[in-house]
């Protein structure tokens, strides 16, 4: 089995069909699925089992979080690549064949990550994407902007998470550890942060949208605090094994958090907590101004707008805006991935011969697939 694929599941019986379907259509074959049950009390293990698949395993146990379910999940798999995937998100049929053919061309690639079209809480296309930077990631920048973006765009190299695996005594019994059980939000930054940070394998990036990521346009105000408080314990954690890291960059990360968790707080129309939020990132680190005028501005200007504006007013504006930024994102990635299928077409025509990831012996399909636009 090359390649694992897991699933954490914790009452999600309205989208965890969906999702293990989009896997099930993957275009790469070889891997097996692990389904962890979180301490489900709805249907949604009753419908994971009535997908008849032999690849298709189901482990149960008492609820840890997202962070102690993939854990779990981790301890079983047998794959040499491990990818995850949230039980409300998607993924398009070549995620894992692109993935695959990327680690082929870069062995000195870690954890690959894609890019992320956004879907509301229906699964319809809100038309814009999360655009992180692809290469050249240090653990500078990982920490300020998380360019990976969400837990469902990954696959990492099992020898990856061995190398900064840690031994805890967290439920009565000493157990290998690759995400951190205490968190139970910014679990995915802290582990990729160690990563950046104790190994030498690089994080990059390929530019298709290959991960439909669900949005929650509503929630509660008191979670995005709840999100900082946790991101915090990172700062603390860091702080033990890398002071100089913290020393520093701390101020730097910390207002790109205060400044991504004020998006969010527009997005559930909190206007007072997303200016707080900005205000607050500002006199941490006002330099962020110099660093990334633009976005500084449009989130500045986000929060403010929905503050003074009626609200029928700012959803039209936000509209306007979104299909505005949709469209030129999606110029962006098609020509990217333009780009990047001639590289990989260059490339694999001199591995093909010695490389079975790209000369198809594990893969059913073509050498290199065509790209798959949005």
């Amino acid at each position: 089995m090359n390649l694992s694929v897991i699933i954490p599941v914790y009452n999600s019986e309205s989208s965890v069909a969906e999702t293990l379907r989009s896997v099930l259509a993957q275009t790469y074959r070889d891997f097996e699925i692990i389904i962890v049950d979180d301490g489900c009390t709805d249907k949604s293990i009753d419908i994971c089992k009535s997908f008849n698949d032999p690849r298709i395993k189901i482990i149960h146990q008492q609820n840890r979080g997202l962070a102690g379910a993939r854990n779990t999940g981790i301890r079983h798999a047998q794959g040499e690549y491990l990818a995850f995937i949230d039980s409300d998100d998607l993924w398009l049929p070549q995620k894992l064949e692109k993935h695959i053919q990327h680690f082929a061309r870069s062995p000195n690639v870690g954890v690959s990550f894609s890019r992320s079209s956004l879907i509301d809480e229906q699964g319809k296309p809100l038309g814009i994407y999360q655009m992180p930077r692809l290469t050249d990631i240090s653990p500078e920048y990982l920490f300020c902007r998380n360019p990976i973006s969400n837990g469902s765009a990954v696959v990492i190299r099992r020898v990856v998470l061995d190398e900064i695996k840690f031994l805890e005594n967290l439920y009565g019994e000493t157990e290998d550890f690759y995400f951190d059980d205490r968190f139970r939000q910014s679990e995915d930054i802290e582990c990729w942060l160690r990563i950046a940070l104790q190994t030498n394998w690089q994080i990059e990036g390929i530019p298709e949208a290959l991960t439909l990521y669900r949005v929650n346009m509503g929630g509660l105000s008191a979670n995005i605090l709840k999100q900082y408080e946790s991101w915090e314990r990172i700062i603390v954690k860091t702080q033990v094994y890398n002071p100089g890291f913290v020393e520093e960059c701390g101020n730097q990360a910390r207002a790109y958090q205060l400044r991504y968790l004020a998006r969010r707080a527009v997005r559930q129309r909190s206007p007072e907590i997303a200016v707080n939020l900005l205000h607050k990132a500002l006199k941490t680190y006002w330099r962020i101004l110099l660093e990334e005028p633009r976005r500084t501005f449009i989130s500045l200007s986000a929060a403010y707008l929905l503050w003074m504006l009626p609200k029928n007013i700012y959803q039209q504006l936000e509209k306007l805006m979104m299909q505005i930024t949709g469209m030129s994102q999606k110029r962006r990635i098609q020509k990217e991935e333009s780009k990047s299928d001639a590289l990989s077409l260059s490339k694999g025509q001199h591995q093909k011969n010695s490389n079975p990831l790209i000369s198809g012996e594990m893969l059913p399909t073509a050498q290199i697939s065509s790209k798959q636009s949005m």
